[in-house]
């Protein structure tokens, strides 16, 4: 089980939050703000914090923008995971991956059996890194993103945790992209 090397500094991240949502706005977005809550609670920042439509195009549009930012470190997106017509997150975002995270959906799904059993299945959480870039997605719903952050994001975003966290890394996330560049 994970716990906190408490003699270590926090380090705080620059995390990017985004709603895919045909119906949100900043004004009614519980998710978006849910996920603000936790990350700001936690001591990190929060870097930028938008709204789009389900459409691939201008969903992998701003997070191609954020991944070519230096200030964001990780990106959370909420929503768009589900398998109706309009769910298009992780086709628009997967193929911006140099590496899956397999054991996050695995681990997104085994604590949200426990809580909504069989029904864990109709989400597509997904998560990856590109461009030295952590990039999670979540579903649509305020329970689904405190689950995400509390059971999984908050320790993994974490630089105290033991045995590993995604910080103590995130140094070397880059190390392909640098390769030849000496």
């Amino acid at each position: 089980m994970a716990s906190k090397d408490q003699p270590k500094a926090f380090i705080p991240l620059n995390i990017a939050v985004l709603t895919v949502s045909d119906t949100r706005s900043l004004d009614d977005d519980k998710s978006g703000a849910t996920l603000v809550e936790r990350l700001s609670g936690a001591g990190h920042k929060l870097a930028a914090r938008e709204i789009v439509t389900d459409d691939v195009e201008k969903i992998r549009a701003i997070v191609r923008r954020w991944i070519e930012d230096d200030g964001v470190d990780a990106i959370i997106t909420t929503g768009g995971t589900g398998f109706t017509g309009r769910d298009v997150t992780p086709e628009a975002i997967e193929p911006l991956f140099e590496k899956r995270m397999d054991g996050f959906s695995i681990a997104f799904h085994m604590m949200s059996w426990g809580k909504i059993g069989t029904s864990t299945i109709q989400s597509r959480a997904t998560a990856g890194v590109a461009g030295a870039t952590y990039i999670f997605c979540l579903p649509g719903s305020p329970g689904a993103c405190r689950d995400g952050w509390d059971g999984i994001l908050a320790a993994q975003l974490d630089f105290r945790t033991r045995p590993c966290n995604f910080v103590e890394i995130m140094p070397r996330l880059d190390e392909h992209l640098r390769r030849g560049k000496n």
